[in-house]
């Protein structure tokens, strides 16, 4: 059971990150200050140091708390059908709030904010369907793993900037079948090497 004090800490981080959203609606990230967000919250600025390091400590923590969840509450295949799902639907109804990160923030801020977590995430997943068809060999599943975080990076992006005119559900339809045909033809591969070089042993 959660104690007071985490609640009370919880909610404070809570209020800080809704002040945040409200700014990164109207002008870019660069151009909010803790002052800002503070006096938007009714709090003084010296709060926002109890919990954060900087606002780009408070966007990490933001994303982490409300689009990175959505991913590790869904376990093995389950995360495509429904993890993704939410995880577009977050996209959507924060539209304004990601565009404010993804124009205002470096491709190295981005990545320090999603790699660790989703690569754990997406990493189980490409187990789970990589045990499916019989594909275990570790450095084959570790680029596999990130091949697929790279490529779902790349369409969430297009697709957050209207480059891409596709429902979630055709992309997470379309991210699955390739992932799987990705696992299995590495499956086939090493298979298919395996059995030559017994061939040639033997």
């Amino acid at each position: 059971m959660k104690n007071k004090s985490y609640e009370s800490s919880h909610a404070t981080k809570q209020a800080i990150c809704a002040a945040l959203k409200e700014l990164m609606a109207q002008k870019p990230l660069e151009r909010i200050t803790v002052s800002e967000i503070m006096d938007r919250c009714g709090m003084v600025r010296q709060h926002f140091y109890y919990h954060f390091e900087d606002i780009y400590d408070l966007v990490r923590w933001m994303f982490q708390e409300e689009a990175v969840s959505l991913l590790q509450r869904q376990e093995g295949a389950l995360l495509w059908q429904e993890g993704l799902l939410q995880l577009f639907q977050y996209l959507q109804e924060n539209r304004a709030v990601c565009l404010c990160a993804l124009h205002s923030l470096s491709r190295t801020h981005l990545k320090h904010f999603f790699h660790t977590d989703l690569y754990a995430i997406v990493g189980r997943t490409v187990a789970a369907i990589a045990g499916e068809a019989g594909c275990t060999d570790e450095d084959e599943l570790e680029l596999l793993t990130h091949f697929a975080i790279l490529s779902l990076a790349a369409v969430m992006e297009s697709w957050l900037l209207g480059e891409i005119d596709r429902t979630p559900e055709e992309l997470i339809a379309f991210a699955d079948r390739i992932l799987r045909n990705q696992v299995r033809g590495a499956a086939a591969a090493r298979q298919e090497e395996a059995a030559q070089k017994k061939e040639i042993s033997g």
